[in-house]
């Protein structure tokens, strides 16, 4: 009981003096609006894009986390030189221990710049509206401790406890996407995003002051023709958010309609004498059914933290017909 209250005080602490970082997902690689707006319309031919993604971390410990993510955004054709496209997506986030919560719904918009030699170019911008809360009644300060007689006294004399508020902010972030056309089954392309501009204040304490970091993407990705009607797609995607990064490698194998993934997930800073370098070895099962993708992912944790049974992920995408099509191409993704 001690044990969980000292931890309710780090936590708190905690909240108010460090840089917050951002949800990430383990299938990122393959629905790519988490990480950029520059896919904001991305697969063309007024098509419709869809999907949600569900994940669970560490449900072994009393520290899991649950994020829900959802999307939908619609691409817009007006003859060969000129198409945009536009999106909204939600992600909610909820830790069970200390009852964070944060949420944020996102606007976005990408343009279509038509390039020589079947390239494309696809700037992208999204505007943000987001909120933190921490449910500050349900934590526990020190002052309210007797650690002698395990008596918690229910008013705390600490100047914090009447002074935090539940976090608003407006948030604006930006990303390019570079795309080479599909020339005998082979497609390729690459992009770089940047979220939080504006850096917004992120505080749980009023008058003072915590710029959320800026969050940094560089990713790729290479599809080719493998064998008859089989394709790899090989993934890469670097992330940086403040002293800490992340580089994922990986690759999906898709036979017909099933679909088979492997990334590894690393820690290229290694922050401190504990860290890995190799922190999780994620892999990825899907299905394509009409016109829905089904994917189930499970990471494997490497380090030492302990037994935490790892963290799982479902997907659903939805992709419509492609109408201006003379025959109903496949998913660029």
């Amino acid at each position: 009981m001690k044990f969980r209250i000292l931890i309710s005080i780090m936590l708190f602490v905690t909240v108010n003096i460090a840089k917050a970082q951002d949800p990430i997902f383990s299938q990122s690689n393959y629905v790519q609006e988490t990480l950029n707006p520059g896919f904001s319309g991305f697969e063309d031919n007024d098509r419709i894009y869809a999907g949600i993604l569900s994940r669970v971390q560490w449900p072994s410990l009393d520290l899991n986390l649950t994020t829900q993510y959802a999307f939908i955004n619609k691409s817009f054709d007006y003859g060969p030189s000129m198409g945009f496209g536009v999106g909204i997506n939600a992600v909610y986030q909820y830790e069970s221990f200390n009852n964070y919560n944060y949420f944020q719904l996102n606007a976005n918009y990408a343009h279509r710049v038509n390039l020589d030699g079947g390239w494309f170019f696809r700037p992208g911008i999204e505007v943000g509206i987001g909120s933190k809360s921490n449910r500050f009644r349900n934590l526990t300060l020190a002052d309210q401790i007797n650690i002698n007689t395990g008596f918690i006294n229910p008013v705390s004399i600490d100047p914090l406890s009447n002074n935090t508020t539940n976090r608003f902010y407006v948030d604006f972030s930006t990303g390019i996407v570079f795309e080479k056309e599909e020339f005998n089954g082979t497609t390729y392309w690459f992009g770089a995003s940047v979220k939080h501009l504006n850096r917004p204040n992120i505080s749980f304490v009023e008058g003072e002051k915590v710029p959320l970091n800026i969050f940094y993407s560089i990713h790729g990705n290479y599809r080719f023709p493998f064998l008859n009607d089989y394709s790899i797609m090989m993934t890469a995607n670097y992330m940086q958010q403040g002293q800490y990064n992340r580089l994922d490698i990986g690759y999906l194998f898709q036979v017909n309609e099933f679909l088979l993934g492997l990334t590894v997930a690393t820690n290229p800073a290694r922050n401190d004498a504990n860290s890995h370098l190799l922190s999780s070895i994620n892999a990825f099962i899907g299905l394509e059914y009409t016109q829905y993708r089904f994917g189930l992912s499970y990471d494997m944790n490497t380090s030492k933290i302990g037994n935490t049974r790892g963290v799982y992920e479902f997907s659903l995408t939805y992709l419509s017909r492609c109408r201006r099509c003379n025959t109903d191409r496949s998913r660029k993704r």
